[in-house]
């Protein structure tokens, strides 16, 4: 009987853990599953207590790592991303592989010749984004590099989003992972990529006024705005020489404009601890990036500021928020992108009965002989509950079924990698496919003109 070991039972950790435990009475597998709080633990194995138990985990606790990580066979880190690498240090000491959905950090890669030398994998990025992007991105890559085709561009975007039957509130958008990553999503670094053949790279400050529009039949229409740096998958992808290359993040169109309100107010700045905030208003937050005018309302002088008129979409978002209200903020020695947050959180956050949405989108440019050909492909799942969201679907279904391939012995390669290399990607979407997370493509030929504009 083989172990696995989970590290972490927080929200994403939902399908993963549902997964590899109905798997478990096949495989013959022992699933423990532990977390700081292991009365959480205890509720993700609700009904698998044959085959799964529960333990307290403290990642700050030694002895709980040497024990708990030497008792698997492999182990699945769904902690905080920070602690990733406590993980794959006690995993490589005990020669035990391991599996996480996280971005492979510099600290991570060094590792990659212990790992081998102790002959296990420490197979990173197999979420959803990073994961599933990776390997939808490969599959469509080499089957045209496979045709001897030649590659012109490749765009790839990803949201996650609220269902349709879900949405609303005029941002179109609900919480439906980490607030705080939405919070200050685009501040963790330079934002580039290339078009055309030229290096491009957007300021922060921009960032959410440079979007893209697509549609995607059945679902509508989303703007999409860059993530990250796009550069460092040239290689990763095998797509040194192609002239454009870009990942992007996916929202309803609007949010972008409106959001920026926020980054040019200065209230997504995490950098410094206001004064006083725990007895602020929402509307003194907002007065305080505002210049000193009496006789002027806050509403007044934000139009001004950001150059809006009343009747705006942007103010119509602005106001539904509340945050021109006299609401405490009540958190003490907060950073302006906490007290965002928390507004954020009383007013995106998910009913009841709402229902997530994933949405993955691909582009991909290739010449066939004299032909230009846009090639795209796309990726909607729904999520069934609060428990079984669609967000926690694509990030944990990868991962556990990359676990259940290594302890297999499917999965052969060791060392620090992500999910890129045929032999990891191809039974892993050909198993999500029949688990209902699948992608449509589809092709058209451009005329010279059409190829230009983009």
């Amino acid at each position: 009987m083989k172990t696995i070991i989970i590290l972490g039972a927080g929200r994403s950790a939902s399908s993963l853990i549902h997964y590899l435990c109905e798997h478990s009475k096949d495989h013959q597998w022992k699933i423990m599953v532990g977390d700081y709080q292991q009365t959480l633990a205890a509720e993700k194995i609700k009904g698998f207590e044959e085959v799964a138990s529960a333990f307290e985990f403290d990642i700050n606790n030694d002895e709980h790592k040497e024990k708990y990580i030497a008792m698997g066979d492999i182990v699945v880190s769904m902690l905080p991303a920070r602690f990733h690498i406590e993980v794959a240090k006690v995993a490589i000491k005990h020669a035990v592989p391991m599996t996480t959905a996280s971005y492979i950090t510099p600290e991570m890669q060094a590792l990659n010749e212990e790992a081998q030398e102790k002959g296990i994998i420490l197979l990173n990025e197999i979420g959803l984004d990073p994961g599933i992007d990776h390997m939808s991105a490969m599959k469509m890559i080499e089957e045209v590099k496979e045709k001897g085709h030649s590659i012109e561009g490749f765009e790839s975007f990803t949201g996650g989003l609220i269902a349709p039957e879900s949405d609303n509130n005029p941002w179109n958008y609900k919480f439906t992972w980490n607030p705080r990553n939405v919070v200050i999503a685009g501040q963790g670094g330079a934002v580039r990529f290339l078009h055309n053949g030229k290096y491009k790279y957007i300021p922060y400050n921009k960032l959410f006024r440079r979007t893209e529009r697509i549609e995607i039949d059945e679902y509508g229409k989303f703007e999409g705005y860059a993530n990250r740096d796009s550069l460092k998958y040239v290689e990763k992808y095998g797509l040194e020489g192609v002239p454009t290359v870009y990942r992007g993040t996916l929202r309803r169109p609007g949010f972008c404009r409106a959001w920026n309100c926020f980054v040019t107010l200065g209230a997504t700045d995490d950098s410094y601890v206001m004064e006083n905030t725990e007895n602020m208003t929402y509307r003194e937050f907002i007065n305080s990036f505002l210049r000193y005018n009496p006789n002027d309302s806050v509403e007044l002088k934000l139009m001004q500021y950001l150059k809006l008129s009343q009747d705006d979409i942007e103010m119509e978002k602005l106001e539904w928020l509340d945050i021109f209200s006299d609401k405490k903020v009540g958190l003490p020695s907060a950073t302006p992108a906490q007290i965002l947050q928390k507004i954020l959180e009383e007013k995106w956050a998910l009913d009841k009965n709402d229902k997530d949405m994933i949405v993955m989108y691909h582009k991909l440019f290739y010449k066939k002989g004299a032909e230009n050909i846009l090639r795209t492909s796309h990726m909607v799942v729904k999520g069934k509950d609060q428990t079984y969201t669609a967000m926690s679907d694509t990030v944990g279904i990868p991962l556990a079924i990359a676990t259940k391939l290594i302890l297999q012995g499917k999965i052969t390669k060791t060392g620090t990698c992500i999910p890129v290399h045929k032999n990891i990607y191809e039974p892993v979407l050909e198993e999500l496919e029949t688990l209902g997370i699948t992608f449509k493509e589809q092709e058209v030929v451009m005329s010279p003109q059409e190829m230009s504009s983009l």
